[in-house]
């Protein structure tokens, strides 16, 4: 297999176990604490953070940004080609659709159901942009401070905390949102309200992209531009 083929089924397989992890842990503690809505969030949250340090822990030598917004950042830097992007976005969508499938499945759901979780409003859509602008700030700037080894651990405090923080419980991930339309379980959000959510996180990249730029303008060393292209691309 190619390099390219190589890190396209890295991010499918990364981006399918994390919204499995999203969807899975949201069905599960709404069964285990179904009265108890601020358990099921810490439950979801602590679940999904402990899988992102895991996934990134063991597919960072291949790809794994699991988020086209990462990976357009990415690009928007010259990390990588357009070519690349167009594939890892590619393998990041159908890899998030593929996770709930197989997380609706496991728990005796439908593999497709329509979320009727609506989600809209000025104060959600100003939550996704912070938490996206968060997202790569943690990221990029752990990777060009010298600091690469310990993106795993930082995005998944990072996001566990947001959960808490952002009004909008940070998707902060166009293809985690998009995932997350066919399952009506807790970590569902409406077809409808998707635009939105998506429309506020590609924001958020943009004025992410120019705060790492001005908070990071130089890649410092040599050692730290190859860090940006082996662990981000």
């Amino acid at each position: 297999m190619s390099v390219l083929g190589r890190k396209a089924a890295a991010e499918f397989v990364g981006t399918a176990f994390l919204v499995m992890a999203v969807v899975g842990s949201g069905v599960m503690a709404s069964r285990l604490s179904p009265d108890d809505a601020g358990l099921q969030l810490l439950q979801n949250s602590l679940a999904t953070g402990a899988a992102l340090v895991a996934l990134i822990v063991a597919l960072q030598p291949v790809s794994a940004s699991f988020n086209p917004v990462v990976t357009l950042v990415e690009r928007a830097l010259g990390l990588i080609d357009t070519g690349t992007t167009a594939a890892l976005v590619a393998a990041q969508v159908l890899g998030g659709l593929a996770g709930t499938v197989a997380a609706n499945l496991m728990f005796g759901l439908d593999a497709v159901t329509v979320s009727t979780h609506v989600r809209t409003g000025p104060a959600l859509w100003l939550g996704e942009l912070i938490a996206t602008v968060g997202l790569l700030v943690v990221i990029f700037g752990t990777v060009r401070s010298g600091r690469a080894d310990r993106v795993a651990f930082a995005v998944g405090g990072y996001i566990t905390a947001a959960y808490w923080f952002t009004s909008s419980t940070s998707f902060a991930n166009p293809a985690v949102t998009i995932a997350r339309t066919v399952t009506d379980t807790f970590a569902g959000i409406a077809p409808s309200s998707a635009p939105a959510f998506i429309l506020a996180q590609l924001l958020g990249g943009a004025a992410g992209y120019v705060l790492v730029r001005f908070l990071y303008p130089p890649l410092a060393t040599p050692a730290v531009a190859t860090a940006d292209r082996k662990v981000l691309s």
